[in-house]
């Protein structure tokens, strides 16, 4: 007599399962059962944590001198420049036109400009004042706007650690803008646009509304936005962070929406540095509808988000690497999202340097 077979009930927190990430069109392999096996591979040094006010050395603090023998002003608040090395120019030589398919080359022009947060070296977004990171955001907006009205892209992005190939401690980031749609939003472009043609409204209102109700991969909020590990998240400590209403760009925010978007960014990078007591690395930015010629075609299949991709995975000295099958075959990951967003629910909302 054949014995009976027990038939196994799917856990996605114990079961291996690809998610889809319809922003993208793209599958992330999910692992849960991954999270036992010992770690014995490359243990990271955390970032030293002293860094001093002002170092007279650092071409990005107030009154140094940089590179390029150009001075910086004594500023008390965001100071922007344009970068000593850029990317992106505003002038280039004609591209020669190829009739060759699989040899295609087309004009880039842009610009690439440095945008400091603070006056302090020491001094990082979630230990800064709200009107201090208000006025952060702000500076993005008033960025964004000017480089937007030639412009048809503007990327806001920051690298934040060493380990995110950001070795300058001073409070900072980057805005790049180009005059051609990169592939990152060239994509979300394609993928919102058939997804508002298809059913009628914008894909992250509709995951937004969806999230709200199911509530596991939530991670914090206020009046206006939303902070979430998505449900295909790659970086274990992935966040998509979104607007409550439909929003095509980040200059479309009200003056209490700047300010709450100010608010969340400090939730955020709080949690992230109290999840395990370090200045938590990471490369995030934002995304929202093209501009330039942009501006004037209809964009409602767009909605403003900010994305975090952090590296760290099991403590302050252990990253995630994206190598092997992640570079040749698909994404992967073990912590499952609904995991991720547990941990960083649990953190406590007061920064580990300011508790009493």
């Amino acid at each position: 007599m054949e014995q009976a077979t027990t038939q196994q009930v799917f856990q996605p927190d114990e079961h291996q399962h690809i998610r889809y990430n319809p922003l993208k069109a793209e599958w992330v392999l999910v692992s849960p059962h991954r999270c036992k096996r010992p770690w014995s591979g490359q243990v990271e040094k955390p970032a030293e944590e002293e860094v001093p006010p002002h170092d007279p050395n650092n071409p990005l603090c107030p009154g140094n001198t940089r590179p390029n023998g150009k001075v910086n002003p004594n500023y008390e608040s965001t100071y922007v420049f344009t970068n000593d090395f850029p990317a992106l120019l505003e002038e280039a030589p004609p591209v020669p036109k190829s009739d060759n398919p699989l040899f295609q080359s087309a004009p880039a022009l842009g610009t690439c400009r440095v945008m400091c947060f603070h006056p302090r070296s020491d001094i990082t977004l979630p230990l800064m004042t709200l009107d201090e990171v208000t006025k952060v955001v702000e500076r993005w907006i008033a960025e964004s706007i000017e480089l937007g009205l030639k412009y048809r892209w503007v990327q806001v992005f920051e690298n934040k650690g060493a380990i995110m190939g950001c070795s300058n401690p001073h409070p900072h980031c980057q805005i790049w803008a180009s005059s051609f749609l990169p592939n990152e939003p060239r994509v979300k472009d394609h993928y919102q646009r058939q997804y508002l043609a298809k059913h009628g409204r914008p894909l992250l209102r509709d995951y937004l509304d969806q999230e709200l109700q199911k509530k596991e991969r939530l991670v914090c909020e206020n009046a206006s936005f939303v902070a979430l590990v998505p449900y295909w998240a790659v970086w274990p400590f992935e966040l998509l962070v979104l607007p409550r209403r439909h929003v095509l760009r980040m200059a479309d925010l009200t003056a209490d929406e700047q300010r709450l978007l100010a608010d969340i960014v400090r939730q955020v990078t709080t949690r992230y540095d109290n999840l395990f007591r370090c200045n938590f690395p990471y490369s995030m930015g934002w995304h929202g509808a093209p501009t330039g010629e942009a501006m004037s075609e209809d964009c409602q299949h767009w909605v403003f988000h900010g994305i975090y991709l952090p590296p760290l995975l099991r403590s302050a000295a252990v990253k995630k690497f994206m190598v092997g099958y992640e570079m040749l075959a698909q994404a992967q990951r073990d912590l499952t999202p609904e995991q991720a967003a547990q941990r960083l629910r649990d953190c406590s909302p007061v920064h580990y340097k300011l508790e009493q």
